[in-house]
């Protein structure tokens, strides 16, 4: 693309439509994100009766299988592309899909026994994570398609991030809600996972309607996409990994992400056994969640507007710090648990919408950094590898929370059991919910200081007389 296309691209501003169309995709990825990690592995220690190392291992193949087909996913979304001009198949066939496979998740019986219950919830929750996939990928790859602004992809970004935080408010407080609602919790988990799956599926399909817009023939926003020629599966599969290869922004930023995916996976999936064992009410997990999302979704529009300000690299970097210090306060508990760990998940809360909205406006231009050298049509491809980074991450930090239970002497249990947890347990929740977080935060800082893009490589402005 030419340096007067680029700047084009840049100057347009996205229309509401686009911006409001795109945003609602995030019901879909705030509700998959949000209830499998915070329930999933609870659902299988405290309903199924599966040990700890078992439950957090059906998690960690589920997500592997993710690794895997992401960039497959991405590179297809690339050829779809070339070919038809959108990604909205895949997106389309996602949505439709994951209703069923996530419904199907949470409907094993105790009464199945630990073993066939596990199996059958690894095989259901393969699928919804296939299902996912072929949306979530091609979604991410959009940003950078359907502008070239600097701001502007962090506007696009910071609505979608609302929506994000809503959702995951929605979901992480509403799921539990419904779990709840009744006294059988086995009829409870499939009336959660019939209802989550279904508003998944339609904000997923709603939103797939956004890939219209970003395909090579539609101008409406001022931005046509150039698309790469299809090339054989094998060397579309090894494209993401040159890709990573030949793009150190991409590498930082990626790094970064994974590690406070990890960070952001371990205090998912220990919010529900901090409710449970440290606050002693398993509906505590509710107001955790709104302590969590409630701020987020005020600070979200601030974020956007720092990093406007003084760049998004460095907003992203202060989100970071915040968070750790959040996290660090909740190491207390150990010694004095009580309401007061609201305030920090609060605090936490106004870090993690900067968490969120920064690093996702920060990769489509990473995108375009790259393509300037290597030529367009390849943002399924960086978002193929960044999807499957980010699954890592939340996948290796429901396995440090279930081996953390494992190596405590956490007591698994089926539904309607009474059971009661030894200290060491309650300490190990605590410190997978502070101390461990707190430290992978710190890490991505490291990560962080070798990311260098900054708005003038972003936002090209042609030469006079050019």
């Amino acid at each position: 693309m030419s340096t007067e296309a680029r700047s084009e691209r840049a100057s347009v501003r996205l229309s509401p439509r686009t911006v409001v169309l795109y945003a609602i995709g995030s019901v879909g990825t705030g509700g998959y994100a949000t209830l499998p990690g915070l329930v999933l592995t609870y659902f299988l220690t405290d309903n199924l009766g599966v040990a700890a190392l078992a439950a957090g291992l059906i998690v960690t193949l589920a997500k592997i299988w993710d690794v895997i087909i992401d960039p497959l996913i991405g590179a297809a979304s690339d050829r779809q592309l070339a070919r038809t001009g959108s990604r909205r198949g895949f997106m389309i066939t996602g949505a439709l899909t994951l209703p069923l496979c996530f419904a199907l998740t949470f409907a094993v019986p105790p009464s199945w026994g630990p073993v066939a219950g596990a199996v059958c919830v690894l095989l259901a929750f393969l699928a919804t994570a296939t299902a996912f996939s072929l949306f979530q990928v091609p979604y991410v790859a959009l940003p950078a398609e359907l502008t070239g602004s600097y701001d502007e992809r962090t506007r696009l970004l910071g609505w979608r991030v609302v929506v994000l935080t809503a959702a995951i408010l929605l979901f992480g407080a509403g799921g539990p809600a419904l779990r709840n609602a009744g006294s059988d919790p086995v009829l409870g988990y499939l009336l959660m996972g019939i209802a989550a799956g279904l508003v998944i599926g339609i904000g997923m399909f709603i939103s797939a309607r956004t890939a219209g817009r970003s395909s090579a023939s539609d101008t409406s926003d001022g931005a046509p996409v150039s698309v790469a020629p299809a090339s054989p599966w094998r060397d579309q599969y090894l494209s993401g990994f040159r890709a990573l290869r030949r793009s150190q922004p991409f590498r930082a930023l990626l790094g970064t992400f994974l590690l406070q995916a990890l960070a952001t996976g371990t205090m998912l999936a220990g919010a529900q056994y901090v409710a449970t064992w440290v606050l002693r009410s398993e509906d505590a997990v509710t107001l955790v969640f709104v302590a969590l999302v409630g701020p987020a979704l005020l600070a979200t529009p601030a974020w956007t507007v720092i990093a406007r300000r003084i760049g998004k690299e460095r907003a992203f970097a202060i989100a970071s710090v915040l968070f750790t210090a959040a996290a660090l306060t909740i190491t207390a508990a150990v010694w004095a648990p009580g309401a007061w760990i609201y305030a920090s998940v609060a605090v936490a809360g106004i870090a993690y919408a900067g968490l969120q909205s920064l690093p996702m406006a920060m990769l489509p231009d990473v995108i375009s950094h790259d393509e300037r050298a290597s030529g367009p049509g390849q943002a399924g491809t960086f978002t193929g590898i960044w999807t499957a980074g980010e699954t890592i991450g939340f996948a290796l930090g429901a396995t440090a929370v279930s081996l953390t239970l494992a190596a405590t002497g956490y007591v698994s249990t089926v539904a309607g059991a009474a059971v009661q947890q030894p200290a060491e347990a309650i300490t190990g929740i605590v410190l997978s919910f502070s101390i461990l977080p707190a430290v992978l935060m710190a890490a991505s800082l490291l990560a962080l200081r070798r990311y260098g893009l900054r708005r003038h490589d972003i936002d090209v402005t042609p030469a006079p007389g050019a």
